[in-house]
């Protein structure tokens, strides 16, 4: 039987373990398409030094885009879907072909504007307003 010394020193490596093992528990999906987020979902860690929105507060257009995503198309526009450069490097880096891009209507435009949703391999999900010049993360 061992002493008691040696018995609490193992409870306290279990504590230390079980209380190590809950910090490193993922507190849920990243928002992004197809996740079935919950809106408030928190920013994705390689998204969290850009600003945010929420995806309720995005134009109607965007959140139409959004839903298109979601369910995988069909998308209106033939460079829907197109791997996005990030060659302005406003997105946090990653390899070519992480990040993806959609149209996002613009009223009035006879172009497809200068709105985009991009969406990266993370589940992340970023929109534009300004044709790539700053981008927010969006909340889902």
């Amino acid at each position: 039987m061992p002493s008691r010394s040696v018995a609490r020193l193992l409870a306290g490596l279990l504590v230390c373990l079980a209380v190590a093992l809950t910090g490193c528990a993922p507190t849920g999906a990243p928002a992004g398409p197809g996740t079935g987020a919950a809106p408030g979902a928190s920013t994705p860690s390689r998204a969290r030094t850009l600003p945010t929105v929420p995806a309720a507060r995005l134009p109607a257009e965007a959140r139409r885009t959004l839903a298109l995503i979601d369910r995988g198309g069909p998308y209106p526009y033939a460079k829907d879907g197109a791997v996005f450069g990030n060659i302005e490097h406003r997105l946090p880096p990653q390899s070519r072909g992480y990040y993806h891009e959609f149209t996002v209507p613009t009223p009035g435009s006879h172009d497809r504007g200068a709105r985009r949703i991009v969406t990266g391999g993370g589940h992340e999900i970023y929109y534009t307003d300004d044709h790539y010049n700053s981008f927010r993360a969006v909340l889902r």
